[in-house]
């Protein structure tokens, strides 16, 4: 068999004759543009899903317990099981009380830290891109015709553990209709007869940019992509399906290399007209700046380059960018029934554990140090330096290192809202509650966990 001068010289390479092994490329900041044939990518690709998908299935397995096992007496907005209990698994002979007795630097030093509090990784995280769950893939190629499946990988967490589908909306400018999406994923297929009546002529243009697809990096009209055919590609509610979350997955387009960007939790858009950060690190000032800098930059991966590509569709700030962030400061949180003006509980509706928890809230827990009512966020960056429990690792091509400052997130309607932190490693509210009596060394006790989370469920 005869051998090209290249493929001689790697074939003496890999046998060791005399030749030192090429040093690991530097990483780029950039994104290869040589463009490989479709065919013999997707062949490739598809060769490796099984055992890709397999791994990271092992490593949700490690960390987690997956079980459906709903919380007795409490459901999301419209009616869906919130999941109950701690799934997080600790190491054996370890328990929840000796790790919060522990000083960071103890847990450390033993390498104590629960392995489902380390960052999460993407599904693939050396491909990265936008993954969706199959019942937002299955709706979305009901209506419209749009196929959001990769044909590299799937979806990773079970669907007992992700947001209601699809979500209820609610605007601030018409409480009296309660769920204004009436049990419907809204598309390009369905906006105009939902929400013609009931938006203003700008409203209404806005909500339809944020339904038609753009050009993506994975889903586009380039031989460079991960659907198997063409795509027109990905609209703003594929992701933020009814104005709120699907828990559809990404990266951050704002770090590199690769092995330092984030999984991203895909956040609600509810409460958005009184938020004053936008996006989980970036600190974006505006509603205009998040919509804009997620079409033009996040949608290729920060990578103008790739973008011109690709397609990028340039919007222009004056009218259509404004359009659809005024349409995003509509929606609203979900009704609390519990809750009084000031968002705090009113004694009269709430029970002696809810009373509990949110006197563990506003004191031991330290949660309302970022959490402030009425929509429990601080508008602010926090750095909870996570990185003080654990020594930096790789898991899965994700380095587990320092995540540097989160914006803090409202907590108004969180139930509804699973998996938690910026890059979904928290399953349940439960979770959520272990890993901040850890981080902020409140050392709660196993009744005042339990209270907290009750109060939580109610916000």
């Amino acid at each position: 068999m005869l051998l090209s001068a290249s493929a001689g010289l790697t074939l003496l390479c890999a046998l060791g004759a005399g030749v030192h092994a090429a040093e690991p490329a530097k990483p780029t900041s950039y994104t290869n543009v040589i463009e490989e044939d479709f065919g013999v990518v997707m062949s490739r690709m598809k060769g490796q899903k099984a055992q890709i998908e397999q791994r990271q299935a092992a490593l949700l397995k490690e960390r987690y317990d997956l079980a459906d096992r709903p919380a007795g007496g409490v459901t999301m907005s419209r009616g869906k099981a919130v999941q109950d209990g701690v799934r997080v698994k600790l190491k054996s002979g370890q328990s929840w009380d000796a790790l919060a007795a522990m000083t960071p630097e103890e847990i450390k030093a033993k390498d104590l830290w629960p392995a489902g509090f380390y960052p999460l990784p993407h599904p693939n995280h050396a491909e990265g891109g936008m993954v969706f769950p199959k019942f937002q893939i299955d709706e979305v190629d009901r209506q419209t015709r749009r196929d959001l499946t990769r044909f590299d990988l799937d979806f990773d967490l079970p669907d007992h553990l992700l947001p209601e589908f699809p979500a209820p909306i609610y605007l601030t400018t018409r409480p009296d209709l309660g769920d204004v999406s009436k049990g419907k994923l809204v598309t390009s297929d369905n906006y105009y007869e939902l929400f013609n009546g009931v938006l203003n002529p700008k409203q209404l243009e806005g909500l339809r940019l944020l339904v038609v697809p753009f050009a993506q990096q994975q889903f586009n009209l380039t031989a460079d992509r991960r659907s198997e055919r063409p795509s027109f590609g990905v609209a703003c509610f594929d992701c933020h399906a009814n104005g709120h979350t699907n828990a559809a997955t990404h990266l951050v387009g704002d770090i590199r290399p690769q092995e330092h960007r984030h999984r991203i939790d895909t956040p609600s858009l509810r409460g958005n007209g009184n938020q004053r950060l936008f996006g989980s690190q970036r600190a974006l000032k505006t509603i205009e700046d998040f919509t804009e800098f997620e079409q033009r930059a996040a949608y290729f991966d920060g990578d103008p380059v790739i973008a011109t590509k690709k397609g990028v569709n340039v919007l222009e700030r004056g009218s259509q960018v404004h359009f659809m962030a005024e349409f995003q400061a509509l929606l609203d949180f979900p009704p609390a029934p519990k809750l009084a003006w000031d968002g705090r509980l009113d004694p009269r509706k709430a029970s002696e554990a809810e009373l509990r928890g949110q006197e563990v809230f506003f004191g031991k827990g330290k949660c309302s140090t970022c959490h402030t009512p009425p929509y429990y966020t601080d508008n602010l960056m926090h750095n909870l330096q996570v990185e003080r429990f654990f020594k930096e690792k790789t898991i899965n091509g994700r380095l587990a290192s320092a995540d540097g400052p989160i914006k803090t997130f409202p907590l108004r309607g969180i139930k509804d809202s699973p998996p938690y932190l910026h890059d979904d490693r928290l399953l349940t509210l439960d979770d959520t509650v272990e890993f901040f009596n850890l981080v902020l060394e409140t050392k709660l006790n196993a009744d005042e966990k339990k209270d907290l989370v009750a109060f939580l469920r109610q916000l």
